[in-house]
């Protein structure tokens, strides 16, 4: 398989001179290539991972290979205290030996463990592939100033179209054959069961979790109704709630909320949900919106993970229904707002009304089919795949 270069190497290599880095992120994501293949270039580097019986007893009595300057550490976190291990080896150890741990769950909210690993690790989700990275592009990201879009040529289109219909994990966009983009998805989510949930969690109705797995691609870019699903499970409300969180911990599915001020009477609770795999979904539409909100939570994770600024992504919605997809913040303060269109349209008029009530400093329409780019009341209507050059 061909190795892409990934756009959190040169940060982790760079952060490891400092401290530990936990790099999380889907199943089949692309985790442990990254480590092995391209942090790992930069070093003398070992490799344990948790489920080789001789790696994991090596590894949990500190036996490191004494030529190695960097130690990588795969799944680890099922080691019930291995927060509290961690600490001690990287306490003893920091001196002699770099860190590197990488999992399927969110290691910097893990709770099995009892010891602080506060200021110790520098952690990352690696998100997949997306336009700017399969093409190349760097971009000069710098909060509060208008994004700079590459022209949207032939190659731009040609990537979007394959992430678009095969996804941007590494191994069927590789491929981007059919069959095989089937059999890998069908492959990934047993073991998401298999594997994560069962041997990480309480959970053990799987057949009405394999049910809620089948039923989210039909709720993604939309206000999700806990009390729907819990209906069609015929489950209670808390242990849906239970479930979806413990799928967004193992990185299925994630979750926006609503921008919340008091210039615009918003809703306060719902949430949107979607896809970390956006291919699971049929809808087009659905999976349009799906696909910009995975470009735009990577921009925004990256710029929280490494530039430090305290970035969220949410949606636009009053209490009169009126809705804008996306808005990127930091600081809590608007930076710019986004709406989705599967086909060229006139202008929204939410976009404009948000725009103008929360002094919105850029605003975009975008869509698959625009016909001409054009800027209409300081609103920019392009192209999707131009407007994704902009980001990671």
């Amino acid at each position: 398989m061909n190795i892409i270069q990934r756009y959190l190497s040169p940060n982790i290599v760079e952060d490891l001179a400092e401290k530990m880095v936990f790099v999380g992120g889907p199943r089949q994501v692309g985790k442990t290539t990254l480590a092995k293949e391209l942090v790992a270039r930069q070093f003398d580097a070992s490799y344990f991972v948790w489920d080789k019986l001789s790696d994991r007893k090596s590894a949990l009595k500190g036996e490191w290979p004494p030529d190695c300057d960097l130690v990588i550490l795969d799944e680890f976190h099922k080691h019930k205290r291995w927060k509290t291990w961690i600490k001690g080896e990287f306490d003893s150890l920091k001196n002699r030996f770099s860190f590197l741990l990488t999992g399927s769950a969110r290691l910097n909210i893990y709770r099995w463990g009892g010891d602080s690993l506060q200021g110790r690790y520098h952690y990352y989700t690696l998100h997949p592939f997306s336009i700017p990275e399969i093409d190349g592009v760097e971009n000069k990201l710098r909060h509060f100033e208008e994004p700079v879009f590459q022209d949207a040529g032939v190659d731009f289109k040609q990537s979007f179209d394959a992430l678009f219909n095969y996804g941007g994990f590494p191994e069927p966009f590789i491929k981007q054959d059919e069959r095989f983009h089937r059999r890998w998805r069908n492959e990934r989510v047993e073991r998401f069961f298999r594997e994560d949930i069962r041997e990480l969690t309480m959970i053990r109705d799987f057949g009405s979790l394999a049910l809620l797995s089948e039923l989210l691609p039909e709720k993604t870019a939309s206000l999700l109704s806990i009390n729907s699903l819990a209906e069609d499970l015929q489950v209670n409300f808390r242990t849906v709630a239970n479930w979806l969180d413990v799928f967004e911990q193992f990185y299925y599915c994630f979750r926006i909320g609503p921008y919340l001020t008091r210039k615009v009477a918003a809703i306060r609770k719902a949430k949107k949900l979607y896809l970390w795999d956006w291919s699971d979904i049929e809808d087009p539409e659905r999976r349009l919106e799906n696909f910009v909100a995975s470009h735009l939570l990577k921009f925004c994770d990256y710029l929280q993970a490494y530039e430090g600024y305290k970035t969220s992504l949410n949606f636009l919605r009053d209490s009169t229904g009126r809705e804008v997809d996306f808005l990127v913040c930091v600081g809590n303060k608007p930076w710019f707002s986004v709406e989705v269109k599967n086909s060229d349209s006139e202008l929204s008029n939410n976009i404009l009304y948000f725009k103008e009530k929360l002094s919105i400093p850029f605003n975009y329409q975008i869509s698959r089919r625009c016909k001409r780019e054009r800027i209409v009341k300081d609103i920019r209507v392009m192209p999707v795949e131009k407007f994704l050059t902009a980001f990671i």
